[in-house]
């Protein structure tokens, strides 16, 4: 187990009718800390064939299961064609999610997220499992086995971290100075290009943020940096309205979204 680092590794998804499916590139600690479990998670969420897939970041700590902060998208690319590179950074103070070099999420700790934020050693893994009751506009499309079997690549695993034992005391002078060392790696140190990038990757692919959700979180929670501009798009949901921004780019199509992302409303 890892008392924070980063987490890499090429991954290649399924191809064809993948619906039920999701696939996990994920950080835990649930085997040792049952009910006060940490979690990152990458979760691709499979699809009817000729649909995309889909994806969602989330977080836990301490067992906030109840307080999920998930998050979900589209991709600019088939993930199921070649290989991409999905990235967790897990520092002392922030987590970031990226693909290739484009980081597409940044969580900054704050006092007020207080034991939310994951703390304790995890371990990583990598599943691929039927959700059907779920993962495909909210188990409308259920996994089919004639399309068996679902086969995802992954190459050039990266682990880099102070390894550590849970149950032993964290801070020791080596995870210091992993921690140090964590501070200063590009994953960590967002370049202005990269959040221009970021920026655009959540106002054109990010199609659900509970960030935006008033109905589940009438006040955000305290690590949401509210987006004036994500604000207008999403309804009280925290998916888009959609109508409302067809009718406002309806004469700049270069601002359109792709026919694609109009498609993807979850009935979850």
């Amino acid at each position: 187990m890892y008392n924070h680092g980063l987490f890499s590794a090429r991954i290649k998804l399924p191809s064809e009718y993948t619906a039920g499916i999701v696939v996990a590139f994920y950080t835990s600690n649930g085997d040792v800390f049952e009910k006060t479990h940490d979690e990152l998670d990458f979760e691709f969420l499979g699809n009817i064939k000729g649909k995309p897939w889909r994806f969602q970041t989330n977080l836990y700590g301490n067992g906030s299961t109840s307080r999920g902060r998930e998050e979900r998208y589209t991709l600019w690319f088939d993930p199921s064609k070649a290989y991409h590179r999905y990235t967790i950074l897990w520092t002392s103070s922030k987590i970031i999610f990226s693909i290739d070099d484009i980081p597409i999420r940044e969580i900054l700790r704050t006092d007020e997220m207080g034991s939310d934020f994951p703390s304790k050693p995890m371990a990583l893994y990598a599943t691929i499992w039927d959700a059907s009751n779920w993962a495909t506009n909210g188990g409308k499309y259920k996994v089919n086995y004639k399309y068996a079997p679902f086969v995802t690549e992954m190459t050039d695993l990266v682990l880099h971290g102070c390894v550590s034992n849970p149950i032993q005391e964290l801070s020791t002078d080596n995870c210091v100075q992993m921690d140090q060392q964590l501070e200063t790696i590009h994953y960590n140190n967002i370049t202005p290009r990269q959040r221009t990038a970021m920026k655009r990757f959540r106002e054109k692919y990010m199609y659900y943020s509970y960030c935006y959700d008033t109905l589940r979180y009438p006040i955000p929670p305290p690590e949401c940096v509210i987006d004036p501009v994500l604000r207008q798009r999403f309804k009280d949901t925290g998916r888009p309205n959609f109508d409302r921004r067809h009718r406002r780019h309806s004469r700049k199509r270069s601002h359109v979204m792709s026919s694609q992302i109009y498609e993807i409303q979850d009935e979850d």
